[in-house]
């Protein structure tokens, strides 16, 4: 069996609307989740693997650097976007990859029209500013479990301490 090459399972995200509208053309459903996942860790894996259950297709919206820097502070991300978006696409239960620089993923659901959108226990679904864009689009949000003791913060405090 030939191994897909991982860096085409990152998408740019002005290919990412043509990309669903096929998925969904023909007949598949459509995970999303989004996050910074600057050092990939068990917690990560358990919650995408999660994600991937919900649906047919998994696309991971992965905050470019300058996002996270802006939500995580000037010496964040450890790992820059392109080096994060590969070791997420090398999941074999992730589909797709997409970096967008917006502070939240609100943009990039309303060109991929999800019909799942997954976020972690740590978030309720009336808090989250992609509920709207996400059920406009006929989808839902999905809330599942973290892995308690599974920060990147948390390992980054631990390595620092």
């Amino acid at each position: 069996m030939r191994v897909r090459d991982v860096r085409e399972k990152i998408v740019d995200g002005d290919a990412v609307r043509a990309l669903a509208d096929d998925i969904r053309a023909s007949g598949r459903t459509i995970a999303t989740t989004n996050g910074c996942f600057d050092i990939v860790h068990r917690g990560h894996v358990e919650y995408l693997q999660e994600a991937a259950r919900h649906a047919d297709v998994l696309i991971v919206g992965v905050n470019s650097d300058e996002s996270v820097r802006r939500l995580k502070g000037p010496t964040r991300p450890v790992n820059d976007e392109r080096s994060r978006a590969l070791v997420l696409a090398a999941l074999e239960f992730v589909d797709y990859c997409v970096i967008f620089g917006e502070q939240t993923p609100v943009e990039l659901l309303g060109r991929i029209r999800p019909h799942v959108h997954v976020k972690g226990g740590d978030y309720r679904p009336d808090d989250l500013p992609e509920k709207v864009v996400v059920e406009a689009g006929g989808g839902r949000i999905v809330i599942v479990g973290l892995v308690d003791g599974f920060s990147t913060t948390g390992i980054i405090g631990r390595m620092s301490g």
